[in-house]
């Protein structure tokens, strides 16, 4: 009998989507963080966030932007800044979390179609998060300073909550740019290999 050739598949999974995917995870847990903490901006006896300021026991009279309320955390400031960089860092975390779902989708999925619509989709979504939270990381210290002549404190500080911010957008970066790689040849994922098997019995 003629040898007959059987033609294998075999799926390729690559590396830097993995890593997209991993860049995604950290982002959605750093940004719960900096959602949940109130330490974006402080001074003595004062630490305000995105959606509460803190007002510690002790802390040197006047208090900043001339509020009067006892020691302790209150609902945040109505200043329109703080409002739009908490809406931003949300939408950030959204659109990051849907990215890394899709991510993991084309990770998952066997039809090569699919993964690439995956991906592009999933490179569109985490490039507005990206765009999200550097806004937000630049509107809140500009329009901060705008109103420093009423903070009552000579020395402030950005805290590490903001700091997690920037780590965010660092992670969101490299996950963008991991999608965005090798993009050209990303239709290919199958190999195939041809196994020559020899039918012809032998005594």
């Amino acid at each position: 009998m003629a040898p007959t050739t059987t033609i294998e598949t075999v799926t390729i999974t690559r590396p830097l989507k993995v890593i997209a995917f991993i860049c995604g995870l950290i982002v959605i847990i750093l940004m719960i963080m900096g959602l949940a903490s109130t330490d974006w901006l402080m001074s003595a006896g004062w630490r305000q966030g995105l959606f509460i300021h803190c007002i510690e026991e002790d802390a040197p009279q006047p208090l900043p932007f001339d509020m009067q309320e006892p020691p302790g955390c209150y609902q945040s400031r109505d200043a329109a800044y703080i409002h739009a960089a908490a809406a931003l860092c949300v939408i950030t975390l959204v659109t990051d979390a849907v990215a890394t779902f899709l991510t993991g989708m084309g990770l998952k999925t066997k039809d090569h179609h699919s993964k690439y619509k995956y991906y592009r989709f999933a490179v569109i979504i985490m490039g507005v998060s990206l765009v999200s939270i550097l806004v937000a990381l630049i509107v809140y210290p500009v329009f901060f300073a705008a109103e420093l002549n009423r903070g009552n404190r000579t020395i402030w500080e950005f805290g590490w909550a903001y700091g997690v911010g920037w780590g965010a957008a660092i992670f969101l970066f490299g996950g963008v740019v991991l999608l965005m790689c090798d993009k050209e040849s990303e239709e290919i994922y199958y190999k195939e290999r041809k196994i020559v098997h020899d039918n012809d019995s032998r005594a």
